[in-house]
């Protein structure tokens, strides 16, 4: 049986962890800033956001203020829902390469189903 050196191991480790640290930090170059977005079919309310689903812009125009404000900010939380997920899946396209499935998924990154709208990707 084998012996488990455990300093080797945790250098083998610590040196992959640095390897994929820095294909991440390549993809993020080649990427450029991750974000999601949507907006209303009429264009009226849009919204922004960072990984994570952090406000980045709100957008309204003079007709969406015409609506109730309760409307409005119920338009905003669907809308700033679906930008995260597509942040999500912006950040898990870019990372997939480097860091693989499991690792983003458990950091709550994920695909969008192909069946959901892209917009904004």
């Amino acid at each position: 049986m084998a012996e488990f050196d455990i300093g080797r191991e945790a250098d083998r480790l610590a040196q992959e962890m640095d390897r994929a640290g820095e294909r991440a930090r390549a993809q993020f170059e080649r990427s450029g800033p991750i974000t999601g977005r949507a907006q209303t079919s009429d264009g009226a309310i849009g919204v922004e956001v960072l990984p994570g689903g952090k406000l980045k812009s709100v957008k309204l125009t003079p007709y969406a203020l015409r609506s109730a404000p309760e409307v409005i900010a119920r338009q905003i939380v669907e809308l700033s829902n679906q930008a995260t997920r597509r942040a999500g899946d912006r950040m898990y396209q870019t990372l997939a390469p480097a860091l693989g499935d499991g690792q983003l998924r458990s950091m709550g990154y994920e695909p969008l189903p192909d069946d959901e709208d892209g917009y904004g990707r």
